[in-house]
């Protein structure tokens, strides 16, 4: 226990320090912000998730003392806990009737992160104000500023202006949750590819072009799209922000079913470098068809029925 608590207070520390870096408001800065739940994701999946619960601490704790109070909450909230707790998943594993290790699936893990990340966007939300109208004002404030320049140029007409304001905050709730849910699955597979290496992680290398969310998640989409539409406040930003988070896991979803449809086939790296390179370069519209591809290859493949019971506590 002694040496999962100092693997974990380091990895804790390693967190903080990059996700303090962000305060430099540098680009480089930025970046490694980015990967801030890596060291909390390599303790967890490398030792257990107990370490990766040390290291969620010690990271809070130390972004408190260094930075700010509220900057322990913020890295608590979005780095260590969320890190945690997908490790958590990904290590948990049941028997089957074999003996076989039934290991928790890489589908539910990513409607996990989904669910994740649009929380994580409420909790942001609500503390840039406890009220919906004070976030409302200040996301606008903010929106103007950034583009003040730009707006003025391109929209010369006040009411075209506060239009476009508008419609920004509304969609900012669902791009922060996308964001935030590849953020979350490019650090799970740079930890778990990590330790891997090392010879550490207990779970098998699983197939990823075979992951398949269940179709449980059609419904949690359909549900959101319609509170979108009705609820006000911060209701219809949960929705918004759960929808923009299951579409991006929708995407992922897509580019899975993709690679498992071009298996055997002679051009599939050739199709695979088209796609990313569209990716890269026409973000927003691949990731909406790739989102519709992956909902297609859920409603197709996804078989309905009871969900498994949870499998065992790893470790």
């Amino acid at each position: 226990m002694t040496r999962i608590s100092l693997i974990g207070a380091g990895a804790g520390l390693v967190s903080a320090l990059l996700f303090g870096v962000v305060a430099t408001l540098s680009p480089l800065g930025l970046l490694l912000s980015y990967v801030a739940p890596l060291p909390v994701l390599i303790a967890a999946l490398g030792w257990n998730h107990r370490a990766g619960l040390v290291a969620s601490a010690v990271g809070a704790v130390v972004s408190a003392i260094v930075l700010a109070p509220a900057a322990g909450a913020v890295f608590a909230v979005a780095v260590g806990l969320p890190a945690w707790w997908l490790a958590y998943l990904a290590l948990l594993g049941r028997p089957d009737s074999a003996g076989r290790i039934e290991w928790y699936p890489l589908g539910r893990i990513l409607v996990w992160v989904a669910a994740t990340a649009a929380l994580i966007t409420l909790i942001g939300a609500i503390a840039l104000g406890p009220s919906y109208e004070t976030y409302r004002n200040s996301l606008e404030e903010l929106i103007r500023a950034l583009a003040g320049a730009e707006l003025s140029t391109t929209l010369p007409d006040d009411a075209d202006t506060e239009q476009f304001v508008r419609l920004v905050a509304t969609a900012v709730p669902a791009v922060a949750a996308m964001t935030f849910v590849f953020m979350l699955v490019i650090n799970l597979w740079l930890a778990a590819f990590t330790v891997r290496v090392s010879g550490r992680l207990p779970r098998p290398w699983p197939s990823l072009p075979d992951t398949l969310m269940p179709r449980t998640s059609l419904a949690i989409a359909g549900g959101a799209v319609a509170a979108a539409a009705v609820l006000p406040g911060y209701a219809g930003l949960t929705a918004i922000a759960v929808l923009g988070g299951f579409a991006a896991a929708f995407a992922l979803q897509g580019l899975a079913a993709i690679h498992a449809a071009t298996r055997g086939n002679r051009a599939r790296p050739a199709l695979l470098a088209l796609l990313y390179l569209s990716l890269l370069l026409l973000s927003v519209w691949i990731i909406v068809i790739l989102a519709g591809a992956g909902a297609a290859a859920v409603a197709l493949k996804a078989r309905p029925g009871r969900a498994p019971q949870p499998p065992g506590n790893p470790n």
